[in-house]
């Protein structure tokens, strides 16, 4: 096995933990012992001022000499106190810098191990060792050095000062300490033993957990929820049993630890009271000695914890390592050389590939591919087809036989030689957190570090190929922008709203109800209707207005106030009457301006509720809050009085010239189309910006402030309206700057934001935009529907023919006559390969396999 080309010599398993204490930020470690040196005087300085306060200042009765002596001791401990601080400061900081670079070496390390290690090894093991059992190391690496010699200074320091007080009295008071050498790391091993079934017991109780919730979906299809509690339920008990055991040893530890500290002061008061009494040792000396011995008893005690610590953190340590003590079969970067530029022969000579159970999943494959040639390989399902394409693209290792390509054993190539000459994409891609664009670029910025980027046409050239080009625009159109994205491109969004308020308005009027400050909005909110407008801190959001002074104010002054909670009253009885038997289904909810996550605490209201005016404050408000909301052509659980929708619409020019200071005839739009003359008293720098045909609406989606109303019904809205929106947009040179908000989608964990065929198209985009002389597709296509199979086909036939190397699994074999060569496996075997037309003259296992297809 060929080592890391980062690592020392040592395989980083193989260190032990003193590797990283004794190799790492040595400069700081001296300086921080040069701080337990200094620190070690003014832990003794006091005990000599306590003898001298009592011996000398008390029984001379001298006040400036107990000033001095008290201040002396005062400034000592003081100094102590802030150099034991700046020790455990530099302790933490070191141990935190030791376990950072551990981390990151491990890391880069677990992520070079063989795929064959994560079939057999569970997520959570890894997630597990990688943060809280390394974390736990993390406390005890700063301190590994420091603990142990600071303690056993501090020990002979103060037993020193004791024996220079009475050679006896020491000689009794440390007699204690040869029992307790034995008796606590006999029971600290008890506890270790313990300890470490306690962790392994954790990481398998992990384990099932991480697996359940990954199979959720199965548990739920099957019921099975009793089989899975039977899984968790042993390895429950087996913890709560370690737990009891771990914890009567870990107390017996602690109650030895507190006897044999109590003895030693039973045998000072015993032994030395009876000296003091008979005159042979003054009791300045006995009170010292005293203080000097609970002192002393500190590094000891340090002594056995860092003892015990010690002996945890190995134990952790060596369970890591363990784990992950494999060498990486390739190496990450080219020893002495440059990364090679492949052109794309591939030759296999008598591949076998056998899992290690024994199973042979290929034998004895020899296949010779050209450079540029279009191989598409199909089989059986289980034939092998998957296995090899991972063999090829050095994911998996051959067994048997070699591969070479451009003449390079492919064993021999480091994994950047590999990640710069071939891309492949799985059937089931892995997209990650991030943005589109971040997760477009990955294959690229792993090769190229950073530089060489594909430029704007480029990528939104590829994303136009593999059809995701109308999914980035309705991102875009979904995004919401602040001020300082938006301003380069502002006014050529507001262009786009006058277009499809003029020249397209005609098309869109039974689609969106536009926004008219003369008329009440039927699509809209009665929120929206009231406020006709937002602000961009967001202060006039349905949730604060009920508490907002002056909006409320304007309430009551117009007789608004009892209206709404009355209509809020009646939305809340209607809602929790007809959906008490739907409350946990969402799908009763869409149409109602009730959330379902709010059904408890409106059933919870009404039951406390005479009436629709309640005095609460609390009450009001959610009453409020579910009035605002309607959306009378949307909500049909009530229906609005008519006589409200004027009210509402004199209390819109109400809060505009009042609360916001903003006057309507701003708003107006002529009647020729043109827009409105801006006022300066809204906008980014009032705050505050209406519903006026002039201004850009930062709290709404671009698709809103285009659109410039509300959508009346999804089905309205179809895709010809959305064709004539993408023209338009093109038309005024806007398309790819939507395209260009559109990457910076947020994709979600795992791309759970995007569908399927969005995840394909989106990994299939990405190895296109690698650019690598070799491409491996295994069932790339199998989840996009028939239309875009045939156009990622198409794509493949146009612009790649003798231009790349592809290696195509495929399970479609309606797709197979456009490769140059079709390789046909069964059970792990070549059984025939040639052309399209040569195979079906032939009649053999290619010939059957598309007649059980068709």
């Amino acid at each position: 096995m060929k080592k890391s080309a980062v690592d020392t010599g040592t395989r980083i398993t193989e260190r032990s933990l003193f590797y990283w204490i004794l190799r790492r930020h040595r400069s700081m470690q001296l300086f921080l012992l040069l701080i337990i040196l200094v620190s070690l005087f003014f832990k003794v300085f006091p005990l000599e001022m306590q003898k001298r306060i009592i011996n000398e200042a008390i029984y001379l009765k001298d006040i400036e000499l107990l000033y001095l002596y008290c201040g002396l001791y005062i400034g000592a401990v003081t100094i102590a106190g802030l150099l034991k601080y700046a020790i455990n400061v530099l302790q933490v900081y070191i141990g935190q810098k030791i376990l950072l670079e551990m981390r990151e070496e491990l890391y880069q390390h677990v992520l070079q191990l063989p795929l064959q290690f994560y079939r057999k090894m569970q997520p959570g093991t890894v997630i597990s060792a990688m943060t809280a059992e390394l974390n736990a190391i993390g406390f005890f690496l700063g301190g590994a050095i420091a603990i142990p010699v600071t303690s056993v200074l501090t020990f002979f320091v103060f037993i020193g000062f004791m024996f220079n007080l009475n050679p006896v009295l020491a000689l009794l008071s440390i007699g204690v300490y040869p029992v307790e050498l034995f008796v606590i790391p006999y029971l600290q091993k008890k506890y270790n033993r313990l300890n470490s079934r306690r962790v392994k017991t954790t990481r398998a109780m992990a384990n099932v957990v991480n697996e359940s919730i990954s199979g959720i979906h199965e548990i739920h299809g099957n019921t099975s929820y009793s089989l899975e509690e039977k899984k968790l339920s042993s390895f429950i008990r087996q913890l709560y049993d370690l737990m009891k055991r771990l914890f009567v040893v870990k107390y017996g530890i602690k109650f030895a630890n507190n006897f044999f500290q109590s003895l030693g002061p039973f045998v000072l008061f015993l032994v030395g009271g009876y000296m003091a009494i008979n005159g042979q040792f003054t009791l300045g000396a006995l009170v010292a000695f005293l203080s000097a011995y609970e002192k002393v008893y500190d590094p000891w005690k340090e002594l056995i914890e860092y003892y015990q610590g010690y002996q945890d953190a190995q134990i952790r340590y060596r369970q890591i390592m363990a784990i992950f003590d494999l060498d990486p079969p390739h190496i990450l970067l080219p020893l002495n050389r440059d990364v090679l530029a492949l052109q794309g022969d591939i030759s296999l000579k008598n591949v076998t590939f056998t899992v290690p159970s024994g199973v042979r999943l290929l034998e004895d494959i020899s296949l010779d591919i050209k450079a540029n040639e279009q191989i598409a390989l199909v089989g059986y399902s289980g034939s092998g087809k998957s296995t090899l394409a991972l063999l090829i693209a050095q994911l998996y290792d051959v067994s048997q036989g070699n591969i070479s390509i451009d003449g390079h054993l492919i064993d021999e190539l480091c994994k950047m030689d590999m990640g710069r000459n071939v891309a492949m994409i799985a059937q089931q891609p892995f997209i990650f957190s991030g943005t589109i664009a971040e997760n477009l670029l990955y294959g690229v910025q792993a090769v190229s570090g950073g530089d060489g980027f594909p430029d704007r046409r480029r990528i939104l050239g590829v994303i136009g190929d593999v059809g995701l080009q109308d999914d980035i625009i309705r991102f875009g159109l979904q995004a919401v922008l602040s001020p300082e994205e938006c301003r380069p491109f502002r006014d050529k969004f507001l262009r786009m709203r006058e277009i499809i308020q003029t020249t397209l308005r005609a098309e869109f009027e039974q689609a969106i109800e536009f926004y008219d400050v003369t008329k009440y909005l039927y699509y809209s909110s009665i929120r929206d209707n009231l406020v006709f407008g937002d602000s961009i801190n967001r202060e006039f959001v349905v949730e604060r207005l009920p508490e907002h002074p002056r909006f409320v104010e304007l309430l009551r002054e117009l007789n608004l106030e009892k209206p709404l909670m009355t209509l809020g009253f009646a939305i809340a009885t209607q809602t929790i009457n007809l959906l008490s038997d739907f409350k946990g289904d969402e799908f009763f909810f869409r149409d109602n301006p009730m959330e379902m996550g709010e059904f408890e605490r409106y059933s919870d209201l009404l039951k406390r509720l005479k009436g629709p005016l309640p005095k609460e404050a609390e009450a009001r408000k959610l009453l409020l809050i579910l009035a605002l909301r309607f959306i009378p052509k949307k909500h049909s659980i009530v229906n609005l009085p008519s006589a409200m929708e004027e009210r509402i619409l004199n209390a819109r020019h109400y809060f505009q010239a009042n609360v916001v200071n903003v006057a309507m005839e701003h708003c107006m739009k002529q009647s020729d189309g043109t827009p409105c003359n801006k006022d300066p008293r809204c906008g980014e720098q009032s705050g505050f910006i209406p519903f006026c045909p002039s201004q850009y609406l930062y709290t709404h989606t671009l698709l809103d402030n285009i659109l410039f109303g509300a959508v009346k019904s999804e089905q309205t809205f179809d895709d010809h309206l959305r064709k004539l929106a993408s023209e338009a947009f093109e038309d005024e040179e806007l398309l790819d700057e939507v395209m260009h908000i559109g990457l910076d989608f947020e994709v979600g964990s795992k791309g759970d934001r995007l569908s399927g065929g969005q995840k394909q198209k989106l990994a299939i985009a990405r190895a296109f935009l690698k650019d690598a002389p070799i491409l491996i597709m295994d069932e790339a296509t199998a989840s996009l529907d028939d239309t875009s199979q045939a156009r990622i086909q198409g794509l493949l036939e146009r612009e790649f023919k003798g231009k790349k190397t592809i290696i195509a699994v495929i399970h479609r074999l309606d797709l197979t006559p456009a490769y140059d060569r079709i390789v046909v496996l069964k059970a792990g075997r070549i059984v025939e390969q040639g052309t399209y037309d040569e195979l079906m003259k032939r009649k053999g296992a290619f010939y059957e396999l598309t007649r059980a297809e068709s």
